[in-house]
Order: C-alpha cells, then structure tokens, then sequence
C-alpha cells in the first residue's frame, strides 16, 4: 500500500521539481539577458539612430487602441458612478469618481494591458522570427552587437511613450466622462469639474505616469526576451509571443500592487 501512495506521489514530485528547476533556468537567464541589455546601453552611437522610428511605432501606433478604451472606460465610469450615488451624494461627485479612478488606476492598467498584447506581442513575434530564421545570429558573426541594435532601442522607446500615451488615455478619459455627464446625467460642466478639483493633487497625475513608465519597461523587456530566446520553428514564435504577453499582463498588476502599496 505504502508503494503505491508513493509511486502516486512521484511523478506530480517530478513535475513540481522540473518546474523549480526550469523556473530558476529562466531567472538566471533573464539575469544574464538584463546584464546584456544595460552594457548595451552605452553604446548610444548605435541604438540613438532608432530610437525614434521605434517610439512611432510603440508610442504614435498605439493611441487609437488606448484613447479607444479610454474613452469607454470613462463613459461606463460616469453612468455607474450617477447609478451609485443617486439620492444619497450630489452629482458632482461623478467628477471626484471619475478624475481619481482614471489618473490612479484604470487608466494607467487599462492602458498597459492594452499595450502588453499589442507592442509585446509585437515585440516577441519579431525579434522571435529574426530568431528562428537566423538573422540575430548573423549579427553576432558579423561582430555586432544585437542587444544594441534590436532590444535597447525597444526597451527605451517603450519607457518614454507608454506614459505618454497613459496621459493622452487619462485626459480622454476624462473628456469621455464629461460629455456623458452633460448629455445623459444633467449635470453642468461646473458641477463636473467642481468634482474633479475637489480631491485632486498633482502626485496623482505623477503616480499614474510612474505606474506607465514601469508598464512600459517591463512590457518591452519581457517581449525582447522572449523573442530574443525563441529557439525552433513557427511554433515557437506563437509560444514566444503568448508567454510574452501572458507574462507581461501578470507583471503590470504585480507592478500596480507594488506601487500602490509604496506610493500611497
């Protein structure tokens, strides 16, 4: 009886194990991969060059998707807001509901999460192909250095425009709710934004870039990494690509856990 509990036991024990094992694999290479990126980052003769087309392509390509869900996110914000409050506190605080929940959190985490399946699939998917298809390889043998050509431009681009794009999502959202106040709330324009200066403080438009700047990083690290480390076919780009944006989603809400719990 005792050999069969423990032949039960043995292959979920194997499976817990080769996953440890896997898990610190990856950590030690993501380490190494880091330590690559930030030696590339002196050599700014070789991705300055770039930086620009790449925060078009991050930054520019995602606002219609960010402004998009911005603007929704603010509309359902003030129609459950009004729905909350009715008969119980006056109007204008929709406004206060409003302003405080897209600075702090829908606006920078919608936002981020948007971008984690758009520029991090996109990031993985690319740099995968050049992967599989032997092209970084070709670098390295022409003594060039990848990181510097191919991630670093990424990463930085990603740095500087998500909370550019988080600012251009919070004011839309905002404008959204607005409309939707005057239009189907009956409330004033004074009454809306008497609501959005009553609890305001400029930390708040701080925090929620801070939140987007860490996103963005994060976003755009774990794309090149998954992207730079694919190895095998076709398959294995579309693998790459889903354990970047998978990973990159749970990062961004550890991330707005963390810097709630340290900034407020």
């Amino acid at each position: 009886m005792m050999k069969v509990i423990t032949g039960a036991w043995r292959a979920p024990a194997a499976w817990v194990g080769r996953s440890a094992v896997g898990t610190a694999a990856g950590m030690g290479r993501f380490g190494q991969f880091l330590a690559g990126i930030g030696h590339a980052l002196t050599d700014v003769r070789t991705w300055g060059p770039a930086l620009v087309a790449q925060m078009g392509r991050i930054g520019v390509a995602s606002l219609p998707i960010a402004l998009f869900i911005a603007a929704f996110t603010g509309i359902v914000l003030a129609l459950q807001a009004s729905y909350t409050f009715t008969g119980a506190i006056p109007k204008y605080f929709v406004g206060v509901l409003v302003g405080k929940t897209m600075l702090l959190e829908l606006g920078p985490v919608l936002t981020g999460l948007a971008l984690a399946g758009r520029v991090g699939a996109n990031i993985a998917a690319e740099l995968g192909t050049m992967r599989v298809t032997e092209q970084i390889d070709a670098l390295e043998t022409l003594g060039y250095d990848p990181l510097a050509h191919l991630v670093v431009p990424k990463v930085m681009a990603a740095l500087i425009m998500f909370p550019v794009v988080v600012a251009f999502a919070n004011a839309m959202g905002i404008v959204a709710a607005w409309a939707t106040a005057l239009n189907l709330l009956d409330m004033t324009t004074p009454e809306f934004v008497r609501g959005l200066r009553l609890f305001f403080v400029p930390f708040d438009v701080t925090y929620s870039l801070i939140k987007a700047a860490s996103f963005g990083l994060a976003v755009a690290t774990i794309g090149c990494f998954f992207g730079f480390t694919t190895w095998g076919g076709a398959q294995a780009v579309g693998r790459s690509t889903t354990q970047a944006v998978v990973l990159s989603s749970m990062v961004i809400l550890v991330l707005d856990a963390f810097w709630a719990v340290t900034l407020l």
